[in-house]
C-alpha cells in the first residue's frame, strides 16, 4: 500500500521531522522546573543557574543555521543523525554530571545535538513541495509547529514528574531514550542524498563565515547574560566580527548566510524580530514564573509543572482551531494581545495569590503560546528562498534563541538570590514593554497580509 496520500506528501517522513524538531524546545523547558533542585544540590543560587538556560541557547543559536546550511547543502539525513548521537552523549554526560561546570558543558552539548530537527523538518516540507509539485498541507506545518512550541510547554510537566521518579538527573537522562529513537526513526525514515559536491567543499561551506558569525554571535551572547558586568569590550568585539562577517558574505562566491538577499527580504527580517521579542516573553515566562511558583509562592517542582500544564492544552487547541489557514496577520495580532493582557495579570500575583489565579495567567498565555510560532513559522516558510530554508529556518530559531537569552539574563537580574514576587513583578513589567513592541510591529508589518495567500 502507498504510504503517499492525495496531498502527495510522505507520511514517513512525519515521525522523524516531530521528533527530531521536539527534542530542542523539550529541553529548554523541561530544565525549568529542576533549576531549584539543581541550584540546591551544588550550591548555586539562580543567577548561576540560569547558565544551564543560557549554556543550550548559546550552542543552539550557533549551531542551528550552520546545520541548516549543511542541510540545505547535503541534505538532512546525515545531519540528523549525527545530532541525535550527540543528543544521547550529552545526555549520559549530564546525568552523570558531577559538578556543576559539567552540567553545564553537557548543555552546551546537547544544544549542538538537537540542532539538526527543526532545519531539517522544514527543508522536507519544502523538498516535498517541490517533488509533487503541490504545497505542502497545511496540517503538516500546523502539526510542526505544535512539536516545536506548544509542546514545549510538556517539559515542566514531564520535568516535575521525572523528578519525583528520580530526581533532577532523570530530566538529564531522558535524552538517552530520545536520541535511540531518533537514530532509528533517521536511519529508516529520512531520504539518502548523495554527496556530489565533495570538490571544493571547504568553498561550498564557507567555513569564514561561519566562523566570523560565531564569534560575533558568542560575544553579544555573552555580553546579554550578564549586562551589568561591565564587558563592554564584548559588544566591540561583536560590532568588529559582524562587519569582518558582512563583508566577508557580500563577497564569496557561495556565503554562509546570503545578506545581500537577506536584506532585501525586509518582510522575512521583520519575522525574526517578532521571533526574537515573542521568545523574551514566552520563556521569560516559562522560567521566570515557575522558580517563582516553587520558591515565592511555595510549591513543589512537581506542582509547578501541573500548574503549566494548561499552557500545552490551551496552545493545541488555538494551534490546531488556526492551522488550516496559512494567513498569519490575525494570529499574530491576537498573539501580540494574548502576551499583553498575561504579563499584566502578572503585575497582581503575589505569595499568597490562590492556585486559580496562577491557573488563569496560564490560561491566557497559552492563546499565544499557540498562535506566534505557528505565525512565525508559516510566514518563514513563505518568506524565505527555497534553496535557502534549511538555513533560514535556522535562523529563525537563532532570533528565537537570542530572545530566550535574554529571557534567562533578565531572570536571573530581577530575581538575584531568590525568585520572589517583587522579583517577579519587575519581570512582569520588562515583559509586558517587549509585549507591545511585539504588538507594534505586527500592526505596522503590512506584509503579513499577503502572506499565505498565494504561494
Amino acid at each position: 500500500m502507498s504510504t503517499v496520500p492525495e496531498t502527495g506528501f510522505e507520511r514517513r517522513l512525519l515521525p522523524p521531522m516531530m521528533l527530531g524538531a521536539a527534542l530542542n524546545p523539550v529541553n529548554s523547558s523541561i530544565i525549568s522546573v529542576s533549576l531549584v533542585p539543581i541550584g540546591v544540590a551544588f550550591g548555586a543560587p539562580p543567577a548561576e543557574t540560569a547558565w544551564l538556560v543560557s549554556a543550550l541557547y548559546l550552542a543552539t543559536a550557533i549551531g542551528q543555521p550552520v546545520v541548516g546550511r549543511l542541510i540545505d547543502l547535503f541534505g538532512p539525513r546525515r545531519l540528523f543523525l549525527a545530532g541525535a548521537a550527540l543528543t544521547g552523549i550529552a545526555g549520559v554526560a549530564g546525568m552523570l554530571a558531577p559538578s556543576f561546570g559539567v552540567l553545564v558543558a553537557s548543555r552546551v552539548l546537547l544544544g549542538f545535538g538537537t540542532c539538526a530537527g527543526y532545519p531539517a523538518a522544514m527543508y522536507l516540507i519544502r523538498s516535498e513541495a517541490q517533488r509533487t509539485g503541490k504545497d505542502s498541507p497545511a496540517g503538516v506545518l500546523t502539526a510542526l509547529a505544535i512539536t516545536t512550541q506548544t509542546i514545549a510547554v510538556v517539559g515542566p510537566s514531564l520535568g516535575g514528574l521525572l523528578i519525583g521518579i528520580g530526581g533532577w538527573r532523570a530530566t538529564l537522562a531522558i535524552n538517552i531514550p530520545l536520541a535511540l529513537a531518533g537514530l532509528y526513526l533517521g536511519f529508516r525514515r529520512l531520504p539518502t542524498t548523495p554527496v556530489t559536491r565533495r570538490d571544493g567543499l571547504v568553498r561550498e561551506l564557507d567555513l569564514p563565515g561561519m566562523g566570523l558569525f560565531a564569534a560575533a554571535l558568542v560575544c553579544l551572547l555573552l555580553f546579554l547574560m550578564d549586562p551589568r558586568g561591565g564587558d563592554w569590550w564584548l559588544l566591540a568585539v561583536t560590532v568588529v566580527a559582524a562587519a569582518g562577517f558582512t563583508w566577508r558574505e557580500l563577497r564569496t562566491r557561495q556565503p554562509f548566510i546570503d545578506v545581500r538577499l537577506l536584506g532585501g527580504n525586509l518582510p522575512l527580517l521583520a519575522t525574526y524580530g517578532r521571533a526574537l521579542l515573542s521568545f523574551v516573553v514566552s520563556y521569560a515566562f516559562l522560567y521566570g514564573y515557575t522558580q517563582w511558583m516553587e520558591q515565592g509562592h511555595g510549591l513543589s517542582a512537581s506542582e509547578a509543572g501541573l500548574v503549566l500544564l494548561p499552557l500545552f492544552g490551551v496552545g493545541i487547541i488555538a494551534s490546531t482551531v488556526t492551522g488550516r489557514s496559512k494567513a498569519v496577520r490575525g494570529k499574530l495580532l491576537v498573539g501580540s494581545l494574548g502576551q499583553v493582557v498575561a504579563c499584566a495579570l502578572l503585575l497582581f500575583l503575589n505569595d499568597g495569590s490562590p492556585l486559580w489565579t496562577l491557573l488563569a495567567v496560564v490560561i491566557v498565555l497559552g492563546v499565544p503560546q499557540g498562535l506566534n510560532n505557528l505565525a512565525l513559522q508559516n510566514s518563514v516558510y513563505h518568506q524565505a528562498h527555497a534553496e535557502r530554508m534549511g538555513s533560514s529556518a535556522g535562523l529563525l530559531r537563532t532570533f528565537g534563541y537570542l530572545g530566550a537569552i535574554v529571557a534567562s539574563a533578565a531572570g536571573g537580574a530581577f530575581f538575584g538570590q531568590r525568585a520572589d514576587s517583587a522579583g517577579l513583578h519587575h519581570l512582569a513589567a520588562f515583559m509586558l514593554v517587549v509585549s507591545v513592541l511585539f504588538l507594534a510591529l505586527t500592526v505596522a508589518d503590512r506584509s503579513l497580509s499577503r502572506v499565505g495567500r498565494a504561494h
